[in-house]
Formats: structure tokens, C-alpha cells, sequence
């Protein structure tokens, strides 16, 4: 039985994410030690994700789902927060898993230190089929990590992977709509100023990279969103107006939704998904590891004039030969 005030509400938001959902929230069905909810936000899916939700929903109180048309990233989770009544507020992307203990952990490190707005973890990045690739470490105390942060030198590895207190969430006003892209890195920077930011020195957070996830249509736009939160941290800092920022914010939102980029023909380009093949590729090759091969071939077959993948391309081949004798 969900209690009726929980310590942490889990938000995640999804859209046609049926492939890896199910693994997904398993990972959190499994927490221990912290009693908490589960919010998700069906964001306008077409697949099965509707219909493994209200099942997951059915036995289990503690889930709740949210339908809605699609509106992106930033309005479901909007609209997921707003719904929350945990103390902290938790979040998972519908592809990433928490690793056993990380809700308690978390809540715990929030609750014996009131100077903390937010906590994180190490995150470990998995490929498309859980290949394990790299671990992102952070420092370890409060105060490095906050400084970090705020000189924009290293945030939290991971949207998913961040904890906040719900009153400090709402103190700063939350994320910001017009921001289609970066609206993590721009509460995390708002956040870091009424409060401060600690990892916890263990990998409790996995998430998954695919081309799809790094090299979408609208992906290429992540950088001019990335130039605006920089942008608005500064207006903060010197007390200028951020309306006009985010009176452009809102224009490059409309040109990143799916409904531009369908309407304007613009698809995720080969070059872009050959690079993310072969940054996959590359991290397993760093680890030895023979399905490296399957991503260098993909990443050539897009652009086969990638150099650094046919120059890798005979190690691959090398470590796959030695994973199939073994």
C-alpha cells in the first residue's frame, strides 16, 4: 500500500518507449528502503506503451499514469511534477534503469543535509543492447560539485539521475517551458544557486545511448538550447531581463518540435548517426569488447567515408574473432 503522502515521487515521461519500458520500471518496482510514486507521463505514445502502463498501474498503487497528446519532453515532465507529492522528487528517463538502492540513497543524503537542493550519482552509459561503455564520475563534496556546476565545467551525469527537494524545485519555478532541449541543465543551474549539489561516490544510475537517442532530427538544435540556459544564467547572475532570451527560446522550441521537423523533411542525417555508431563502437573497443565490430560496420554503411571507423575496423574484427573462440 502506497503511503498517502510519499517521501519521493518518481517522474519519468515517455513517448512510444515501449521497447524498453518494461525494464525500466521493473528497476524501480525493485527499490528498497524509501517508500515512494511513480509518475508517468504517457506523452501521446502510438505504440504499446499505453497499454503496458495501465497493466503496470492495475497492480501496483504506487504507479500512476498521466495520458496526454504529445507535447514533448519539458511539458510532460511539467506536468508530471506538478503532480507529485513526495518531500523529493526523482527522475528516470523511460529507457534508464535505477540500480538497487538508489532511491534510498539519495533520499537519505537530501534528508541529513537541509543545504542540499539536489543530489546525483556516478552513472554508468550503456549501448542499445546494455553494452556497458563508460562510467561518469563526479566529485565528491558538496561544495566542489556545486562550484562545478555553476562554472559550467561538469553538471549531474544524466537528466535521470538527479534528485531535488519538491519546495526548492518549486522556490525557482521549475522547468522552463520554452525550453525544448537543455531544461535540465537550466533548473540544475537554478537550483545550484538556492542550494547546493552533492554526488554520491557510487554508480546508481545506468542509462542508454542510441543513435536514435543522439542523433534525433531535432538533436542538431541542442547546442543553440544549450547557448540560451547559458545565456539565461548570466541575465540571472547580472540582473538583466530574461524575457527576450526566452522569447527566442520559444521560437527554436517550435522549430524542434516533431510536427516542424516533419512538416519541414528534416531527418536525423547518416553522418550524425555514423558518429554516434562509432563513438558506441569506439567505447567498446576501449573495453575490449567484440561487439564493437557491429557498430563500426553500421557506422561505415551510413558514412563510409568516416576515417576513424575503418582505421578501428581491423581491432574490431580482432576482439570479435576472440569473443567467438572464447
Amino acid at each position: 500500500m502506497m503511503a498517502e503522502s510519499p517521501t519521493v515521487s518518481v517522474v519519468m515521461s515517455v513517448h512510444n518507449g515501449a521497447r524498453y519500458l518494461a525494464e525500466s520500471v521493473e528497476s524501480l518496482r525493485a527499490q528498497e528502503g524509501v517508500d515512494f510514486e511513480l509518475i508517468v507521463v504517457d506523452d501521446g505514445s502510438t505504440d504499446d506503451t499505453p497499454q503496458m502502463l495501465e497493466a503496470y498501474a492495475q497492480q501496483d498503487d504506487r504507479i500512476r499514469v498521466i495520458y496526454q497528446a504529445n507535447t514533448g519532453l519539458t511539458r510532460a515532465l511539467i506536468r508530471g511534477c506538478s503532480e507529485a507529492r513526495g518531500v523529493f522528487i526523482a527522475r528516470q528517463d523511460a529507457d534508464d534503469l535505477s540500480l538497487p538502492g538508489r532511491l534510498s540513497a539519495q533520499a537519505r543524503l537530501l534528508v541529513s543535509d537541509p543545504s542540499l537542493a539536489f543530489v546525483s550519482c556516478w552513472a554508468e552509459v550503456v549501448g542499445p543492447e546494455g553494452e556497458p561503455l563508460i562510467v561518469h564520475k563526479r566529485p565528491i563534496g558538496c561544495d566542489a560539485a556545486t562550484r562545478m556546476l555553476l562554472q559550467r565545467i561538469a553538471g549531474p551525469p544524466g537528466h535521470g539521475s538527479v534528485m531535488f527537494r519538491r519546495d526548492s524545485y518549486e522556490s525557482v519555478g521549475g522547468y522552463v517551458e520554452e525550453l525544448y532541449y537543455a531544461q535540465d541543465s537550466d533548473l540544475w543551474l537554478r537550483l545550484g544557486v538556492v542550494g547546493k549539489l552533492q554526488y554520491i561516490p557510487r554508480v546508481l544510475y545506468r542509462y542508454r545511448l542510441s543513435p536514435d537517442s543522439i542523433s534525433g532530427g531535432g538533436q542538431f538544435m541542442k547546442k543553440d538550447f544549450i547557448d540560451i540556459v547559458n545565456e539565461l544564467h548570466t541575465a540571472r547572475l547580472t540582473g538583466r531581463s530574461e524575457k527576450p532570451i526566452l522569447e527566442r527560446a520559444k521560437q527554436l522550441c517550435h522549430q524542434a518540435s516533431p510536427r516542424h521537423l516533419a512538416a519541414a523533411s528534416i531527418r536525423p542525417s547518416q553522418e550524425s548517426q555514423g558518429a554516434a555508431l562509432y563513438f558506441i563502437g569506439k567505447c567498446l573497443i576501449d573495453r575490449r569488447d567484440g561487439r564493437s565490430l557491429k557498430y563500426l560496420l553500421q557506422c561505415i554503411k551510413r558514412n563510409p567515408v568516416h576515417g576513424y571507423a575503418w582505421l578501428f575496423l581491423p581491432w574490431a574484427w580482432v576482439l570479435a574473432i576472440g569473443s567467438r573462440r572464447r
